[in-house]
């Protein structure tokens, strides 16, 4: 082979690899903004359900498409398209009112229209106390001993159950006021519910538009103990939480 041939060969195989790559990126990112797309959980705010160091995806297809399904929130366009409402009870990742880049992950508890207080720690959905019913503690290893939280399940007036924490009986958010869902917006709450800043904060978070809706919260894939980086893959025998992987997180 010539010395031009092997320049001809070599940059041949160079465009190949680079349109690999290319066709590899496109790929993951049509997945990314249409399909699926992995977040991982930096909070306790929805514990036991979730937990620091979770790792699921959210399907993005399940509510439709809004400008915030684009990365940085780039996509041409206002509103939804192919839109389908939540319902109550499924957890969704959506993007903060306050300033619409910011991912919380919040339960779905009010829809459009409702009216929603909590008083004395349970939550009233248009004057109906929601079932809740004590269970079993969550128990805690916090690194200076064990912690037992009351635990509580929670049913909505759909059927959809799940567990929620309750630190104090007397905490800052367990009496509130009657919140008033407005027309295309819903009402956000985090399980562990007194360390979720959550539509209860009207200043902070409040209600939340359906086109700040991401997706919905399907598959829980991995799960590390909260303080080990996912990457030092030598510590996954002792610190991946093997009995979380491969939940169905979608009620």
């Amino acid at each position: 082979m010539s010395v031009t041939e092997d320049k001809k060969a070599k940059d041949g195989g160079l465009y190949e690899t680079v349109k690999i790559i290319v066709q590899a990126l496109l790929l993951a990112l049509i997945v990314r903004t249409f399909l699926f797309q992995p977040f991982n959980i930096p909070s306790g705010s929805m514990k036991d359900t979730l937990l620091i160091g979770d790792y699921l995806f959210v399907s993005k297809y399940s509510y439709g498409y809004s400008r915030y399904s684009f990365p940085f929130g780039l996509g041409p366009f206002s509103g939804r398209i192919w839109s389908a409402e939540p319902k109550r009870g499924d957890i969704v990742v959506f993007k903060l009112p306050k300033d619409n880049s910011t991912d919380y992950i919040k339960r779905v508890i009010g829809l459009p229209g409702d009216k929603i207080q909590v008083q004395d720690g349970v939550v009233y959905i248009n004057g109906e106390a929601v079932k809740r019913e004590r269970i079993d503690d969550y128990i805690e290893n916090t690194g200076f001993g064990i912690k037992r939280v009351p635990r509580y399940r929670e049913t909505l007036p759909n059927g959809v159950s799940y567990e929620t924490l309750d630190l104090t009986d007397h905490g800052a958010l367990d009496n509130t006021n009657v919140y008033e869902v407005p027309e295309g917006h819903y009402f956000m709450m985090g399980d562990n519910r007194d360390n979720s800043t959550d539509s209860r904060v009207l200043s902070q978070v409040g209600y939340v538009p359906f086109e700040n809706l991401v997706g919905r919260a399907e598959v829980l894939f991995f799960s590390i103990k909260d303080g080990t980086p996912a990457w030092m893959v030598w510590k996954w025998p002792w610190e991946v939480r093997w009995d979380r992987l491969f939940r169905d997180l979608h009620p």
